[in-house]
């Protein structure tokens, strides 16, 4: 019967990570899915899509009071949290809510790139977020990506987006060297609906990934895919640990001023992310597994991975692949 079936409750639903996971959980059809979503956001096309792919509608936001909160988590066997970074901070009370009305296990917002504590002010948030969690003593599950397939591969020429946003993705860090974990956004459910179904993961950190390359290996499988071969070399724009680091620094002031503004906020939050990723060399396998992460292609070795060759092929027929970059 259908209800003997979990029910899973997304946080963060209508974005890039919460429909990925939506998806992937509908797909497997061994979930019945629900989606919390915003009162602002009940009619947006986002939401009409949730609803017509099969997942339930839940209307209320991570600052409804403790009671709301409970009501929200009714049945609910599973939540996952894919929020905005601009409210990771706020999942303490849903959580705790969570825990009170039986909840079995919790995925809070991660998403991301493994690290060690002090390097990046959200990844920070997040770290304090799955220490409360563990403090909770509820079940749960870590779960992070390495860096989107879909941010390491350079823009083509044709690409119409901002000229900043371009230069953004023609950037080499350093000799070009750091090697990282990339995952196609769109295949981070099919992994999720495993992992939640998994005894194995409970109250462990899983990562998810389908490929590991070297930067300047990912530039030229895109000049060479991408058809614009040596004009797409010549964009090529390096960058130093003295940039990156200056980035920060100046990052940091317009951070001072205001922590709640968050376009004033990316400049640090993304310096800090490069210097992560390709100065420290966080974002690998061996880091992942150093700092006792369990590997999903071990776990789910049927799981057919992406390499970044592949997806390139689809990421450069996209009518426009920077779409992704341009978001709120």
């Amino acid at each position: 019967m259908t209800n003997d079936k979990p029910l899973v409750l997304v946080l963060g639903g209508t974005g890039l990570t919460g429909k990925s996971v939506v998806e992937g959980l509908l797909k497997s059809g061994n979930f019945r899915v629900a989606v919390l979503v915003r009162p602002a956001s009940v009619t947006k096309p986002a939401t009409e899509d949730l609803k017509a792919s099969g997942a339930e509608i839940r209307v209320g936001d991570l600052t409804d009071d403790y009671e709301q909160l409970k009501e929200h988590l009714r049945g609910v066997d599973v939540l996952i949290s894919a929020v905005n970074a601009r409210v990771v901070g706020q999942q303490r009370e849903i959580f705790r809510a969570a825990k009170e009305v039986g909840v079995e296990r919790i995925v809070p917002c991660d998403w991301a790139t493994p690290g060690a504590k002090g390097i990046r002010v959200l990844a920070d948030v997040k770290l304090e977020i799955r220490e409360y969690v563990k403090e909770l003593g509820v079940g749960y599950t870590v779960i992070d990506v390495g860096w989107w397939m879909q941010f390491y591969l350079p823009l083509p020429l044709r690409s119409t987006v901002a000229p900043h946003l371009k230069a953004i993705s023609w950037s080499i860090h350093g000799t070009g060297e750091s090697k990282n974990l990339l995952t196609n956004l769109n295949h981070i459910g099919t992994y999720v609906a495993r992992i939640i179904a998994d005894p194995r993961t409970l109250n462990k950190s899983v990562i998810i990934w389908e490929d590991e390359v070297v930067q300047k290996d990912a530039h030229e499988i895109g000049a060479r895919v991408s058809g614009d071969g040596y004009a797409l070399r010549e964009k090529r724009v390096y960058v130093s640990e003295q940039d990156i680091h200056q980035q920060i620094a100046d990052g940091r002031v317009l951070y001072a001023k205001d922590p709640m503004d968050y376009p004033s906020t990316i400049p640090l939050i993304w310096g800090q992310y490069m210097l992560s990723l390709h100065f420290l060399q966080e974002n690998t396998l061996e880091n992942a597994k150093r700092l006792g992460y369990l590997d999903a292609r071990e776990l789910y070795p049927d799981i057919p991975a992406q390499s970044l060759e592949e997806y390139a092929k689809e990421f450069y027929s996209l009518p426009e692949p920077g779409e992704i970059l341009v978001r709120e």
